[in-house]
Parts: C-alpha cells; structure tokens; sequence
C-alpha cells in the first residue's frame, strides 16, 4: 500500500491523525499534515482507509 497527501489541498483538520497517528502527523505550524509513512504496513490499512475517508479537503490517497 502506497499513501500520499496532497499538501495543495491539505488544510490541516488533523482527521487523518486521529485515525492513523502511525501514519500522520500534523505540522507545527498546524496547517498541514506530515506523511511518516508513505508505505506503512499492511496492518494499518483499515486507519488508513478511514483517514482517506475523514478528511474533508479529501488530500490523501491510498494505492495499493
């Protein structure tokens, strides 16, 4: 599985951080997210999945 953020379109909700904080994190700016893993495990992919789903500017994308 292969994620990636869109940070033109990220508008840092941190929705993504609530469900999968192994894989996200926010910015100490709080404007955007930052991906930790751009590959994560394939056990993470139901958080994931849900972060893509939860995010309202829908920035991230997952491919297997």
């Amino acid at each position: 599985m292969r994620v990636s953020v869109d940070l033109d379109e990220c508008l840092g909700y941190a929705n993504c951080v609530v469900d999968a904080p192994q894989v996200f994190d926010i910015v100490e700016d709080g404007m955007q997210v930052h991906l930790l893993q751009e590959n994560p495990p394939e056990e993470l992919r139901t958080s994931v999945e849900a972060a893509a789903l939860d995010c309202p500017a829908k920035a991230i994308t997952v491919v297997d």
